[in-house]
């Protein structure tokens, strides 16, 4: 490894947790928070459980976007996580609510992102969604080189300034020799009259999953619902009427469950049978 590669960690397990899967982008602004809420609520629709764990400390809207607004609390060392929408949550807004800023330098926010994980009392869940922050800064870095996942998901826009940022965040994860899932493109096209308006551009994100060689999970389309239901706390995928991005989440979601089960297949060690 080259100068400036990341270093070597002991990877620990979160017992109870069968998979982890983080969320990221290039920067922000991509819709990544939306893409993990849904995405967690549709996997615990498909009757699996699942936990949500938000560590985009600096803009932590997981409880904005899930209407949670009460306050954790322990038993002895162990945080209990609150749950919204059949899903288990633990989000720095509970913490630090409101509009205040969290004015913390590295090393105390990587203590808190390691207390989420280890202290929580998560409890056995088959998916753990981890929402990190935008970029590829110290707090990503720290938490995917302790924590062993499943995988990532990298969140785009098809505009060309986030495409080239998403390639930076899928180079961060094979720098450190995780794997990508894929690509889930959000705002793809708005619908207008029957007629697809493409806002950031049309393709971005095929085009960057074909040359990165990572599958095309998703083109999630601008949908005013979508963005009503986050600022409510009432996630699109909660409504009870038929939508099509319900419909489009819950593809999502068996897909991460089928890429999650071959990345295992793959990261599971090989046995021989001595002669």
């Amino acid at each position: 490894m080259g100068p400036g590669a990341p270093t070597e960690h002991a990877k620990l397990p979160i017992a109870g947790v069968q998979n982890i899967i983080a969320i990221g982008s290039g920067k922000g602004g991509v819709g990544k928070t939306t893409i993990a809420v849904n995405l967690a609520i549709s996997l615990a629709k498909l009757g699996h459980a699942v936990g949500l764990m938000d560590a985009d400390v600096y803009g932590p809207n997981v409880p904005l976007m899930l209407g949670i607004r009460d306050t954790p609390h322990a038993i002895g060392q162990r945080i209990q996580p609150l749950k919204a929408y059949g899903i288990t949550v633990m989000s720095m807004g509970f913490l630090n609510p409101g509009d205040k800023p969290l004015v913390w330098r590295g090393p105390m926010l990587n203590s808190v992102i390691q207390q989420f994980l280890r202290n929580v009392e998560w409890g056995n869940l088959d998916y753990l969604i981890i929402d990190l922050p935008p970029g590829t800064g110290d707090v990503q870095l720290t938490l995917i080189q302790t924590t062993p996942l499943t995988g990532a998901v990298v969140v785009t826009t098809p505009s060309d300034v986030s495409l080239e940022d998403a390639r930076k965040a899928v180079h961060m994860f094979e720098q450190v020799r995780e794997p990508v899932l894929g690509i889930v493109e959000n705002m793809s096209y708005l619908e207008h009259n029957g007629e697809r308006i493409y806002v950031f551009g049309k393709g971005g994100g095929a085009k960057t999953a074909e040359l990165m060689k990572v599958p095309l999970l998703a083109e999630v389309p601008l949908d005013p619902k979508t963005r009503e239901g986050g600022d409510s706390g009432r996630p699109i995928v909660t409504s009870k009427e038929s939508n099509t991005q319900t419909a489009l989440f819950e593809k999502l979601a068996r897909q991460i469950i089928e890429r999650a089960e071959q990345s295992k297949q793959k990261q599971r060690p090989t046995m021989t049978i001595a002669e």
